[in-house]
């Protein structure tokens, strides 16, 4: 007898047909070992509909994972937690400013720079090497929306106003060297062909490949506090208006926890949770 194919509909709208490979490709991704793949597959296999959404396909695979193993279902979140971040921009910039620490640049977020025509405020100033680099964060709550070639047009239109001014002042000892690109969901291939060629740098959930915001938060362990599952919506808002954004704050700063009131077990359990998110 013919195995039955469902559709699954993407946060685009579109759809395609279910692949439990992929899902498991996902599952992978985020650490799981073949035992916990195994599981997951079975359980949600049976819940699989046509038309089902890949947002609650999601959504089931992440409570399942929950149940079994704290961090890997913080690591299957990602995404989610990223846009958890919202709705302003900022957090998702000092997210951004972190990873550069990481890599080795000195970095300001928010810094308004002249240009040779009119002013310009940056989200994240990076210099290494002797090098600065002038990156704009586009942030966004939205699944669906895509970086177009508009965007990184008037992103490079701002930094060569910037670059000229920056580099004709003879007081500056440092080279403002290029514009970087920075999304939280994804470019066009339009936009990629043009930045390409103009030489500025992007990066987004899914680009470079098998490079993007991922693989960086996953090699220095520097996820969002939204990702935590100890925690709930509520009090990581607070700890995000106290300006409290990586798990790593909390990892070096617990005390940051105390505005919270949490009980003593639940510190633990948090404490537990972000440990073991920073040292992967």
């Amino acid at each position: 007898m013919e195995q039955q194919t469902f559709q699954v509909k993407k946060y685009s709208g579109e759809l395609e047909d279910f692949s439990i490979a992929k899902l498991e490709h996902s599952l992978l991704k985020c650490g799981a070992t073949p035992q916990e793949i195994a599981a997951v597959a079975a359980h949600i296999e049976p819940w699989i509909y046509d038309g089902i959404s890949t947002d609650e396909i999601h959504r089931r695979v992440f409570s399942f994972l929950k149940k079994a193993n704290r961090v890997r279902a913080s690591k299957y979140s990602l995404k989610q937690a990223i846009f958890d971040l919202g709705p302003t921009g900022y957090p998702f910039e000092r997210m951004v400013g972190a990873l550069l620490r990481q890599k080795g640049y000195k970095t300001k977020v928010g810094v308004v720079l002249k240009g040779a025509c009119v002013d310009h405020e940056i989200d994240v100033l990076a210099e290494k090497q002797g090098n600065v680099y002038a990156i704009e964060c586009k942030f966004h709550s939205d699944t669906k929306f895509s970086s177009n070639v508009k965007i990184p047009l008037y992103i490079n239109s701002r930094f060569l106003d910037v670059q000229k001014k920056w580099n004709a002042d003879p007081e500056k000892s440092i080279h403002l060297k290029q514009g970087w690109l920075v999304t939280n969901t994804r470019f066009t291939t339009d936009a990629i062909n043009y930045g390409n060629c103009i030489g500025l740098t992007l990066l987004s959930w899914d680009h470079p490949k098998d490079n993007g915001i991922p693989k960086h938060v996953d090699r220095f362990g520097l996820y969002p506090i939204t990702a935590l599952t100890t925690l709930s919506k509520h009090e990581k808002r607070q700890l995000l208006d106290r300006d409290v954004i990586l798990t790593l704050e909390i990892e070096q700063r617990p005390e940051v926890l105390q505005p919270l009131h949490l009980s003593s077990r639940k510190t633990r359990e948090v404490l537990s949770e972000v440990h073991q998110l920073c040292h992967l």
